[in-house]
C-alpha cells in the first residue's frame, strides 16, 4: 500500500471524492505542512500555515499514483493560489505532499507534465510532507454525517465511479 496527501480546498468534498476512487482504501483528513505541531481547527483558520489535506491509503495494483492524481486533477483549480471554490485563505492551497523517496519520482514527473500542459502556470504546491495531524472527528467523513453541507466541489463528481 501507498500513502499520499492531497491539498485542494476544503478537505470535506475531496475526502467525499477520492472515497470513491477504486483502489482507495482509507482516508483522513487533517492537516499538513504548517508551522506547528497538532493544530486544531482554529488555528489553522487563524493562520497556522497548514492546508486542509486528505491523506490518501491505495493499493498501487489498482490504482497507479499517477491516475489517482488525474483524478485529483478533475476537482482543483490548479491555477488557482491559496483559494478552490468560495474558500480562500493558505489552508485552502492545493498540494501533493509525499513521504516516500520512491514516490517522489513519480509525483514530480507527473507535476512536470501537467504544469507543461498549463503553459507553466501551475499553482499545485509539490513537496515532501512536514507533518500531518488529523483533523477533529467532526472532520471526518463531514459530509456522510452532513449530506447537505457545503462543498466547493459539484455534487454531480461527488459519485461512485463507474467503470
Amino acid at each position: 500500500m501507498l500513502t499520499i496527501y492531497l491539498a485542494g480546498g476544503c478537505f470535506w468534498g475531496l475526502q467525499k471524492f477520492i472515497d470513491f476512487t477504486p483502489g482507495v482504501l482509507e482516508t483522513t483528513v487533517g492537516y499538513a505542512n504548517g508551522s506547528t505541531e497538532a493544530p486544531t481547527y482554529k488555528e489553522v483558520c487563524g493562520g497556522s500555515g497548514h492546508a486542509e489535506t486528505v491523506k490518501v491509503i491505495y493499493d498501487p495494483a489498482i490504482i497507479s499514483t499517477e491516475a489517482l492524481l488525474e483524478r485529483y486533477f478533475e476537482v482543483i483549480d490548479p491555477l488557482s493560489v491559496n483559494r478552490q471554490g468560495e474558500d480562500h485563505g493558505v489552508q485552502y492551497r492545493t498540494g501533493i505532499y509525499y513521504d516516500d523517496a520512491a514516490q517522489e519520482a513519480a509525483v514530480k514527473a507527473f507535476a512536470a507534465a501537467k504544469d507543461r500542459a498549463l503553459g507553466g502556470r501551475m499553482k499545485v504546491e509539490i513537496l515532501p510532507l512536514a507533518g500531518f495531524w488529523p483533523a477533529e472527528e467532526y472532520h471526518q467523513k463531514y459530509l456522510d454525517k452532513n449530506p447537505n453541507g457545503y462543498c466547493h466541489i459539484p455534487r454531480s463528481k461527488l459519485v461512485p465511479v463507474r467503470k
